[in-house]
């Protein structure tokens, strides 16, 4: 009978560090890299062994940036994987020469067990086993148990034990099942606080079935068994159903096959991103995904500075960059593909605003939809001189070949940093913009060269005469048009905006 992990699927928030703990440290592969199945804009990451085997893969992912979760009862807390027990000192070893903190070897279940962290803070357990010893270094073999923290533990365990577990005793607060292959233990949490979604979390463990005959079947039992929601995807690699069990933790079945060479050779798996097929595989989603190295490639270390931002490199750049701003509700990748369309051999560098106004981003607050908070503009707009002078120094960026694109919301903190610090850009473009200030100041703007773009049907294009006068008055360079739109961003910015470029970069 079929029975064990399947794999385990966890949230990050920062894709290269996961790839160089997960491949860099723990040695696992990279078997598969993938637009996420139902929502296209995650990156979705499976390590494992080479072949991805069921049982061996961990999956994650990526809400690059994303808030973080909190690990509580109805979640997986944390994974353990096997190692031959003859190489825990070498484990401890590599650990402690990559400055990482380790905890034991202590005793867990029988076994000698080291414990560490991964980048987001999830409990990862080396656990030595009678797996095989095929030299060093060599990556864990497979997983070897997921611990659940569970307010109703009793509940947890006879809704798993179906799936080809059955009881292998208790131990400090713990109740374990084991399968053919593997371990769940499952803590009493009752009294702990619930779980919330979020990196650093796991999202769920998905358990093995042999094939989709096998998977119907569950599916059929369990809504005998009043298990609730009970959804079946086909997701490529594998079918799966995914429910809640009495806890609360969502557990996935999954299928064995097709596995991971559906889409790619044996050899190969892992290097190419795959899309759904469901998907429309477009240049645009593929610029909204993250970029990573792998251990041993060329990367540019992303440093911490006063704005989230998201990095990203052409595949020929020229030395030139834009610095994207977001309108309300936006984040750092929502201009990157009209950038890309511009200039296709820029680097683009999108940042996220740190105000909020209903939970959503934006980069000053407001007082009503035409008036704004005052200090926080200045405030913010401090942060960003800040932010700029240390992005152009980590980066190597050139500030003669910076052009800043903002839409709306970020197009108004742009005018508003142009004034508050005259000299900081040096190129923009402005689209549906604004002057957010309310009282502009005299600012020395020659040398700056200003494009502005407003929707003639805009309900705020009233208020850019105002910008435009103010930029103008300053002695800026300004190109004022007009596109046939409204608030909306339409083709006309983007035939507007690559026509302008070319005769600022050839001025």
């Amino acid at each position: 009978m079929t029975s064990g992990i399947h794999h385990v699927t966890a949230i990050t928030r920062d894709v290269q560090a996961n790839v160089d703990f997960w491949m860099g440290f723990l040695g696992l592969s990279l078997v598969k890299q993938t637009a996420g199945f139902e929502d296209a804009d995650q990156l979705h990451l499976f390590y494992g062994d080479p072949a991805g085997s069921p049982g061996s893969l961990v999956s994650f992912l990526v809400w690059q940036d994303g808030a973080p979760g909190r690990v509580g009862h109805g979640h997986v807390a944390e994974i353990a994987l096997a190692i031959p027990r003859a190489r825990i000192g070498d484990w401890l070893t590599r650990a402690m020469q990559r400055g990482l903190r380790i905890e034991g070897p202590a005793r867990e279940w029988g076994e000698p067990v080291l414990r560490l962290k991964d980048p987001d803070g999830i409990i990862v357990k080396l656990v030595g086993t009678d797996a095989s010893d095929t030299g060093w270094p060599a990556a864990p073999a497979r997983i070897r148990a997921v611990t659940i923290w569970s307010a109703v533990p009793e509940q947890t365990a006879a809704f798993l034990r179906p799936f080809g577990y059955r009881a292998g005793g208790t131990e400090g607060g713990l109740a374990r099942l084991v399968s053919d292959t593997d371990a769940v233990d499952i803590r009493d949490a009752s009294g702990f606080v619930a779980g919330i979604p979020g990196t650093g979390t796991i999202d769920h463990v998905a358990l093995r079935v042999p094939d989709t005959a096998a998977l119907q079947a569950h599916h059929d039992a369990l809504k005998t068994r009043n298990a609730g929601e009970v959804t079946v995807h086909d997701r490529l690699y594998f079918a799966s159903l995914y429910v809640r069990e009495p806890g609360d933790t969502l557990v996935e079945l999954a299928t064995d096959g097709p596995g991971m060479v559906v889409d790619e050779e044996a050899g190969n798996l892992g290097r190419a991103l795959m899309i759904p097929p469901h998907v429309a595989d477009t240049a645009d989603l593929r610029l909204r995904l993250p970029q990573f190295a792998r251990p041993g490639e060329e990367r540019i270390r992303m440093r911490e500075l006063p704005f989230v931002h998201r990095l990203r490199q052409p595949d020929a750049p020229d030395g030139s960059a834009m610095v994207l701003l977001h309108g309300s509700g936006g984040n750092e990748t929502d201009l990157m593909p009209l950038a890309h369309r511009i200039a296709p051999h820029a680097t683009l560098l999108g940042v996220r605003g740190r105000s909020t106004e209903e939970g959503i981003p934006r980069f000053f607050r407001r007082t009503s939809m035409t008036s704004f908070d005052q200090q926080d503009i200045r405030d913010e707009a401090a942060a960003f001189a800040a932010f700029w002078t240390g992005a152009v120094a980590a980066y190597g960026l050139d500030p003669a070949r910076i052009t800043v694109m903002g839409y709306s919301n970020g197009a108004n903190f742009a005018a508003a940093v142009m004034g508050l610090h005259p000299g900081l850009i040096r190129r923009a473009i402005l689209m549906r913009s604004m002057a957010a200030l309310e009282d502009l100041p005299q600012a020395d703007l020659a040398g700056l060269s200003v494009l502005t773009l407003t929707g003639a049907r805009d309900p705020y294009g009233p208020h850019a005469p105002r910008l435009n006068a103010w930029l103008a008055a300053q002695g800026a360079a300004l190109d004022a048009r007009v596109v046939q739109a409204g608030h909306d961003i339409v083709a006309d910015d983007l035939t507007a905006a690559a026509d302008w470029m070319k005769g600022a970069t050839n001025a």
